[in-house]
């Protein structure tokens, strides 16, 4: 077949996936694999172990689409009743399939379990099926070719289904969507600017560059915000080559916004890169992130090049203590205040000798914020030898979400001092020592 865009539906199946004992990983994955196939993922379903809604979705999405991917419901007990549903739905038989009982039986043989009755129903197949063959596991995947569209039945056990994806489903995709278009996604990651401003006020109107299946999709994130630059074409290369002129548009406006490139590629792996090339040391005096910073930085491989160490400074008496702050200051000004975030992050550097000195101090929430200090506020402290400063900042009333924003602000703090930008993450001002 020669198809530009071949229609896909998802559907998984699992009352767990609908209860939230689950998370429908599969449905991302499979989203993502599919996509970068060449196909155009319309629909994803999530629905229950019922027969008659696992017929009836299986039903609709065949009659809108190319292509069914469908997960779930093949295991050996009551409640896996994918495989009767689609044999009822094709008005089919089940049949053994030896090759798969033979394989099944050989599993439990080796692993010295008992063979039980359920089990010999897992080597059944519709009898209009052909079936993928699950080296990973005791289920089969089934793929038919019904009214003009191929349907995938594949175990909703993460490997398994990818291992069929992979192995048995994308051969049979390419034998017969052999003109598929190519689709290339580029991710710049940016940080320190919020989505509206990102697009209206740094960016600006950028819809010259999105014609001939370009399209620019805004991710936002807790401090940052990725930008999916996607092509079509009928190559590789050539697809790449179509996203460069919006690429380039892209850091001749947000240049001082652009943290890197990759799907994958974070703040923390951005500050270290700088710090290693200017051979700098850096160490991390932490109270409301409670050490977050320290662990975003040391998840990458080889941060001890310039990571040497961080204090989690959470009571009054550690920050007073271990970095040197004044219980004066806290006594009159408080722990969340310019001045002791000042003294945490040059009491941090030079008690383990780093060249910078980061620090956090702030209201997490959801409770402990004033009139003055509500929650959410945080100041972030900054020392080396050239500049000590604060910034102040007012996030929401989520615990966790201020943790993040807080963490990823720091970092981008970090990232500007060392990119030699004047311009501070969301034009926060500097309050200098």
């Amino acid at each position: 077949m020669n198809f530009e865009h071949m229609k896909v539906q998802i559907i998984s199946i699992g009352n767990e996936l609908l209860n939230g004992d689950t998370i429908n990983t599969n449905a991302s994955w499979l989203g993502d694999y599919m996509t970068s196939m060449g196909f155009e993922v319309t629909e994803v379903h999530t629905i229950s172990d019922e027969l008659e809604v696992i017929k009836k979705t299986i039903s609709r999405s065949m009659s809108e689409s190319d292509l069914v991917l469908c997960t779930g419901g093949l295991g050996p007990t009551h409640d896996d009743i994918t495989k009767a549903a689609v044999a009822e739905l094709f008005q089919v038989q089940l049949q053994q399939n030896e090759d798969v009982l033979s394989f099944v039986q050989e599993i439990f043989k080796k692993r010295k379990i008992p063979f039980s009755n359920s089990n010999y129903a897992q080597a059944e197949v519709p009898e209009n099926c052909e079936v993928l063959f699950n080296k990973m596991g005791t289920a089969p995947g089934m793929w038919f070719h019904e009214e003009e569209c191929f349907l995938a039945v594949m175990p909703g056990v993460p490997y398994e289904m990818k291992y069929l994806m992979k192995e048995e489903v994308s051969p049979k995709l390419k034998a017969h969507f052999d003109q598929l278009r190519v689709v290339h996604s580029r991710y710049i990651q940016t940080a320190g600017v919020g989505e509206s401003t990102l697009s209206d006020e740094v960016l600006g109107d950028v819809t010259s560059f999105l014609n001939n299946g370009v399209s620019l999709a805004f991710l936002p994130k807790p401090g940052g915000v990725t930008l999916r630059l996607t092509s079509t074409a009928q190559t590789q290369k050539e697809a790449e080559q179509k996203l460069d002129a919006l690429a380039s548009q892209i850091y001749a406006k947000a240049k001082n916004y652009v943290v890197g490139e990759g799907k994958y590629f974070t703040l923390a792996e951005a500050v270290g890169e700088l710090l290693k090339q200017q051979n700098l040391k850096i160490a991390i005096a932490e109270s409301c992130t409670g050490g977050m910073i320290a662990n975003e930085l040391t998840n990458i491989a080889g941060s001890s090049s310039y990571m040497l160490g961080g204090i989690v400074a959470y009571a009054n008496e550690v920050k007073i203590n271990s970095l040197g702050v004044s219980s004066s200051d806290i006594e009159s000004v408080g722990a969340v205040s310019k001045e002791v975030a000042l003294a945490m992050a040059k009491g941090v550097a030079e008690k383990l000798d780093a060249d910078i000195g980061i620090s956090t101090t702030g209201i997490a929430g959801p409770g402990g914020g004033t009139k003055e200090k509500p929650v959410g506020t945080v100041w972030i402290g900054y020392w080396d030898q050239k500049q000590h400063f604060a910034l102040h900042v007012e996030f929401g009333k989520d615990r966790l979400i201020n943790k993040e924003r807080s963490t990823r602000t720091a970092l981008e703090m970090v990232r500007r001092v060392l990119m030699k930008i004047d311009e501070m993450p969301y034009n926060l001002s500097k309050n200098l020592a």
